[in-house]
């Protein structure tokens, strides 16, 4: 299958380094082209040793994870001959710690709102989109953390 890969640069830039007083910031360079400004979250390591206005692993995980099943569930609407206009999830992941003591993204939730031109689905068909486009995820498949998906109910539809 295939290989996905990122890259990380880092530098200490003169930081003395042992005093753990160094900055977190960082790039993610991927395949694309594409670059992140990247940093540890203020939560974990406090300013101005991180980065506020960067990307922390704990967000990008659960953007990975809203992705993934956004994509999912565009391709499914689009076999399901939905016409899907718009799309929104104001995902949060829930910070805490597991059965071991660890640190860890405990829980994950989703809050997909589709928005669509002409046939609305059902309530009922709109919790199967999602549950399937949540099984197909593969990021989702990849984690251990709980993934709760709650839709938004889309407004019916203007004709």
């Amino acid at each position: 299958m295939g290989k996905h890969t990122a890259e990380l640069h880092w530098e200490r830039a003169g930081a003395v380094f042992s005093d753990q007083r160094y900055s977190r910031a960082h790039t993610w360079r991927f395949d694309g082209g594409t670059v992140v400004p990247a940093s540890s979250s203020p939560e974990v390591v406090q300013l101005p040793f991180s980065v506020e206005a960067a990307v922390d692993p704990e967000e990008a995980f659960v953007a990975s994870l809203a992705s993934c099943h956004l994509l999912w569930f565009l391709s499914l609407a689009a076999k399901a001959g939905l016409v899907v206009d718009a799309y929104r999830d104001q995902a949060e992941g829930h910070l805490g710690q597991d059965a071991q003591g660890r640190l860890a993204i405990t829980k994950v939730v989703l809050r997909p709102e589709a928005t669509f031109s002409g046939r609305t689905p059902s309530r009922e068909a709109l919790a199967e989109l999602h549950h399937r486009a949540h099984e197909a995820c593969f990021i989702a498949n990849s984690v251990k953390s709980e993934i709760s998906v709650q839709p938004v109910e889309p407004p019916s539809a203007q004709l």
